[in-house]
């Protein structure tokens, strides 16, 4: 992993993560990894069908990691779907939310983008 570069404005509450990871660098990058998997899954699942319940899961495993933009904005989703509207808004920043969470936690792995 990269230094502990922690910076305002980051998409990942890096004192929260660590404080979820015991400050274990190798245990950090395992949720780190785990957390990308599990966007990449959710968002299949969002494409195959508007469901709320794989929007509600990411919601906690966003707050878990301190990606607070990717939990608002699946959050949002989750409204919007229970409410029975597309939520077409809503998965749009999901999707951005996601993918700068992700560029950044790729950079912190060390993994090409």
């Amino acid at each position: 992993m990269r230094g502990d570069d922690r910076t305002e404005g980051s998409p990942i509450d890096l004192d929260h993560l660590s404080e979820q990871t015991f400050g274990n660098a190798e245990l950090e990058a395992e949720v780190l990894r785990l957390f990308l998997k599990q966007g990449r899954q959710c968002l299949d699942r969002l494409d195959a069908s508007p469901d709320a319940g794989a929007a509600h899961l990411l919601v906690g495993s966003a707050r878990g990691i301190g990606a607070g933009a990717v939990a608002a904005a699946a959050s949002a989703l989750e409204a919007a779907l229970m409410a029975g509207r597309n939520g077409a808004a809503e998965r749009r920043q999901l999707d951005e939310a996601l993918a700068v969470a992700g560029a950044f936690i790729e950079a912190r792995l060390g993994v090409g983008g």
